[in-house]
């Protein structure tokens, strides 16, 4: 019996037992396999109908460049004050320090730099008139008898804005002087008020003028600031015209020879002479030249060369002398440069997964330079979209008086990795 009851529990045991849920791994595995093949199918559906992440772009080239060789030594003459420059380029320097001394006939150049913009006037008109008035003879016939630089005036002539500036700056006459500086402003004193103010202006710091025409040695000034003064006056195109003839013929004057004796020779193209014992000889000058097909135009100014002399030819021709060997010295140095070659990489785009292009320049830009000289080059760039074709401009790429050339793609962006659109939202 008792192995009868053994058995019987043991049939229940197997028979009636509650039972427990157990899964196949073989199942489990299918599961998990059909949610990875689900994901998967997902990611390609993603993959496939979304559209692809916009390009980046940033810029690789330095922003600025020192060309190369070696910078120019100016010629600096022995004595007085010079200055001198390559216009467009960065400044060449100055000698002699920055002490006001007096600058004689180159007040002028201030003088029709205040007529004319009062009384601006076109290439080929002949602005205002005056009414000589026997004052003005006057006036003239004392300069004279004081051996000053003068234009001969006769009462009742009438002389246009362009004469007066004419035998100003050419011939350069005293007592024009002081007829424009009446008709502009009233009086001398009230136009040497406005010659003062317009120096502050142009930032001549370091100049006085106490006349219109420079006779008298308290009207000072420096090298650097008669620089300032020529470089803004020379874009006049009716003052360049005139300080570049080398006479004037006037109606009663007759023809009268230009001052600057170098105009007309080896480049100069003006601007004035200034000339007395205390002074001693002085120039502001420009001088045109062209290298490589690149024409360009140097600015200088010398004071105080051979203070004491008396001769108006020595004291002149010692300015002169000292201006050319200036602007030889200048000259030489200055060249087409290539700032910017041809396939320089100025930029780089990239995609989302990492994959970059290079942006390369087209075109070489080269620019009138010096050895030595830092040239800023500016990159700007265009936004992208979600595509880069081989040959697209992305980037503009300039520098001052390079012009500007395109940057385009070295090469067609690749799209992004499937697998990267599968694992990625954007």
């Amino acid at each position: 019996m008792v192995g009868g009851r053994t058995r019987q529990s043991q049939y229940q045991s197997l028979h009636f037992a509650p039972k427990h849920s157990r899964r196949s791994p073989v199942g489990l595995i299918a599961i998990l396999v059909a949610l990875v093949v689900l994901l998967v199918i997902a990611g390609l559906v993603k993959a496939a109908v979304a559209g692809a992440p916009r390009l980046t772009v940033h810029r690789t080239f330095p922003t600025r460049v020192v060309l190369p060789g070696t910078a120019p030594k100016p010629a600096w003459p022995a004595g007085g004050e010079a200055a001198v420059e390559v216009q467009g380029l960065p400044s060449l320097g100055s000698s002699g320090g920055d002490t006001p001394q007096p600058i004689a006939s180159l007040a002028k150049i201030m003088t029709a730099y205040v007529v004319l913009k009062d009384h601006p006037v076109a290439v080929g008109q002949n602005g205002f008139s005056v009414d000589i008035t026997h004052a003005d003879v006057s006036d003239y016939d004392n300069r004279a008898a004081s051996a000053q630089s003068v234009v001969a005036v006769t009462s009742g002539e009438s002389l246009t804005e362009v004469q007066l500036l004419q035998g100003l700056l050419v011939a350069s006459g005293n007592n024009l002087a002081a007829i424009l500086a009446d008709y502009d402003a009233g009086s001398a004193t009230a136009f040497v008020a406005k010659m003062n103010s317009a120096a502050r202006a142009l930032g001549m710091t370091h100049s006085t003028y106490t006349d219109p025409s420079g006779l008298d040695t308290a009207t000072v000034s420096t090298a650097s600031d008669q620089l300032l003064l020529a470089a803004k006056v020379m874009s006049d195109p009716v003052f360049a015209q005139i300080v570049a003839m080398k006479s004037v013929t006037l109606p009663n004057a007759g023809t009268l020879a230009n001052f600057n004796s170098a105009v007309g020779q080896n480049g100069f193209i003006g601007i004035k002479t200034g000339s007395d014992s205390t002074a001693g000889g002085c120039l502001v000058f420009a001088n045109r030249r062209t290298v490589d097909g690149r024409t360009f135009t140097i600015l200088g100014a010398v004071l105080g060369q051979d203070t004491g002399q008396q001769s108006t030819a020595t004291l002149i021709g010692a300015a002169v002398d000292a201006a050319t060997a200036l602007v030889q010295s200048v000259v030489g140095s200055v060249t087409v440069h290539t700032v910017v070659p041809a396939g320089t990489d100025v930029a780089e785009a990239s995609n989302a997964d990492g994959t970059k292009v290079a942006i390369v320049t087209a075109k070489p830009l080269t620019a009138l330079g010096y050895g030595g000289m830092t040239v800023p080059v500016s990159v700007q760039l265009s936004s992208l979209g979600t595509k880069l074709e081989r040959g697209q401009a992305v980037a503009r790429v300039s520098a001052p008086g390079a012009g500007e050339e395109a940057g385009t793609a070295s090469r067609t962006m690749p799209s992004v990795s499937f697998s990267w659109k599968m694992v990625h939202d954007y």
